[in-house]
């Protein structure tokens, strides 16, 4: 493969996570929060090791295979940075993201969520000394700026970022804990097997998150209409998003997969109002061109 599916994985990541929004709305509707953040990760983790027994496990393999030199095989510190991904991007920022949602309102949340794409740039800035031209960085600008009008939809006068401080603190929190995740992913990013690798990340995340609801009393009913969309959001939001997530890390990096993820927003928006019927705006619309502007301006050649 040449270097251009690095983007159409990070694009292809964006659009399958975008989904998880509109089912996970559905399930969470009889689910508590705690339950579906778990099991929708449990589930991606057992998806992905039976896809690994399978025939289709090879096949995948091909699809990912890319002049970038790839290791073979899992050492002994990459399970530490596997560890420490599972904990920061399953557990830590899931818990943060809940409790933070609890104590403020639906649209600080989604305008704050947005920190996530600038951390992951901030930190692969910083610390992986990950760099970009001139297009580069308003290709990010415009990324950023389109997932704030989208996420919102311009309702500015609705926030109440200083009276929501406590909830809004653990929603930043959250995003930083999944930036550090990105970057991290980026170290294991190079292995082979990716499909392995992601099973390993749910797994760990998953079976943390359901234990600690279990400890904490949560309430495990699940209704059988429920398990469709959490299968759905597990296999495929999850599971398959994160291998590409992963993949578009290895071919382009964190700094620019990051932000192209921020898509998701625009596609959960777009799904949203063709399954949900929920509203599509005007400024939501054009939100969504300025983003692909983006886009465009991140893969085109300097």
């Amino acid at each position: 493969m040449t270097h251009h599916w690095g983007y159409v994985g990070a694009v292809a990541a964006a659009v399958l996570f975008g989904l998880s929004s509109t089912l996970n709305k559905i399930a969470l509707a009889d689910v508590h929060p705690l339950v579906v953040a778990g099991l929708i990760y449990f589930i991606a983790g057992v998806f992905l090791f039976v896809v690994r027994l399978s025939p289709l496990h090879e096949v995948i393999l091909g699809w990912l295979e890319t002049p970038t030199k790839v290791e073979p095989t899992m050492e002994g510190r990459d399970y530490v940075v596997l560890l420490l991904v599972a904990i920061f991007g399953a557990v830590v920022a899931s818990f943060l993201f809940i409790y933070g949602l609890s104590q403020t309102t639906a649209v600080n949340a989604s305008l704050l969520l947005n920190m996530e794409s600038l951390f992951t740039v901030l930190i692969a800035f910083v610390f992986l000394r990950e760099r970009g031209a001139g297009k580069d960085y308003f290709g990010i600008l415009l990324l950023i700026f389109g997932a704030v009008f989208i996420t919102t939809r311009a309702e500015f006068q609705s926030l109440t970022l200083a009276t929501e401080f406590a909830g809004n603190l653990l929603i930043v929190l959250a995003c930083l804990s999944w930036g550090i995740d990105n970057n991290l992913s980026k170290l294991l990013s190079k292995k082979r097997d990716l499909p392995h690798l992601v099973a390993l990340k749910c797994l760990i995340g998953g079976s943390i998150v359901l234990l600690s609801a279990l400890l904490l009393g949560v309430s495990f009913r699940i209704p059988v209409l429920s398990l469709p969309y959490l299968f759905s959001v597990g296999a495929f939001s999850i599971g398959f998003s994160i291998v590409l997530f992963m993949f578009a890390l290895r071919e382009i990096g964190s700094m620019k997969t990051g932000v192209i993820y921020s898509t998701s927003s625009l596609f959960g928006a777009a799904f949203a109002f063709i399954v949900l019927r929920e509203p599509l705006t005007v400024v939501q619309i054009g939100a969504g061109i300025v983003m692909f502007l983006g886009v465009y301006f991140l893969y085109k050649k300097p």
